[in-house]
């Protein structure tokens, strides 16, 4: 088991105003998921989300955007919250993840500020079709590609219950390992009324079990972080998870969910003799 835990927090600083079809996804329009949406989120508010998140132990910060990729504007916006963010919170590790994206538009980023660029594969390059038409999976992996190209921090992942096979699974986890990534975001379908997916099927036990595969076929990663749907998934076993390879949890709330309170995560990272890290390797 790792003895440090790596914390990162999420803001959702532009929400439920994405055209694509993305099937797991509350954030798209097309579904009209009862969630809060807006263009932008005011910058007070971003900076004291920041705050709190260092406050609590939190080393990365992640910059989210809901469209199918970088826009002029979004890339503005997030490069003046970069900014921002770094006057109040300097020990963040900034990460933006902002869909697709060119290595010139991550350059810019990456002047601005961000040390790291999250995007994820989702699922298998074969599944991928059940789960999204209105743009390919290899757009997802070119711009993985091109973060590698700019010099910034890889983070990439997936989902997990969205009805894909073993054989999927194993094949998404190939893909992700074929990148290099230094941080791999393995999250857990958190199923949506006005979705048209099905309830994740995944019991608790077959969860555990498919972190352990994210560690073994992606062993070079610095960090197997479980994020979205921890608290639904496995409940009063959420600390079970550091045992099979995780070493690195969201803290807080998610993108449209709610996460259990910073302090209760705190506690049970104590509880079970492990520390917070308070650098990034």
């Amino acid at each position: 088991m790792n003895e440090e835990i790596f914390l990162c927090s999420i803001c959702n600083i532009n929400s439920g105003t994405c055209n694509e079809d993305c099937k797991f996804c509350s954030q798209s329009v097309r579904y009209k998921a009862n969630i809060e949406r807006y263009i932008h989120k005011p910058m007070e508010k971003i900076l004291e989300e920041a705050v709190n998140a260092r406050d609590h132990g939190a080393l990365g910060f992640c910059l989210v955007t809901a469209d199918k990729g970088i826009t002029d504007k979004s890339l503005k916006f997030v490069c003046d919250v970069a900014k921002e963010v770094q006057k109040v919170a300097p020990e963040l590790r900034l990460i933006a993840c902002n869909g697709t994206a060119t290595l010139e538009q991550l350059l810019v980023l990456k002047e601005a500020g961000i040390k790291a660029y999250n995007h994820n594969l989702e699922t298998s390059e074969a599944f991928y079709p059940n789960i999204c038409t209105t743009h390919p999976w290899s757009e997802r992996y070119e711009t993985c590609q091109n973060v590698n190209k700019a010099g910034l921090v890889l983070i990439t992942g997936g989902i997990f219950g969205l009805g894909e096979t073993q054989q999927e699974r194993v094949s998404m986890l190939e893909s992700l390992a074929s990148l290099n990534p230094a941080s791999v975001p393995i999250n857990f379908y958190h199923h949506n009324e006005a979705l048209q997916l099905q309830p994740n099927p995944l019991t608790a036990d077959e969860a555990l079990e498919l972190i352990k595969l994210t560690r073994t076929t992606i062993p070079h990663a610095q960090r197997i972080m479980v994020a979205g749907g921890r608290e639904l998934m496995f409940g009063k076993r959420q600390a079970e998870i550091f045992a099979y390879g995780a070493n690195s949890i969201v803290i807080g709330n998610y993108l449209t969910t709610s996460g259990a309170a910073m302090e209760s995560d705190l506690e049970m990272v104590r509880s079970l003799g492990l520390k917070v890290a308070k650098s990034v390797q």
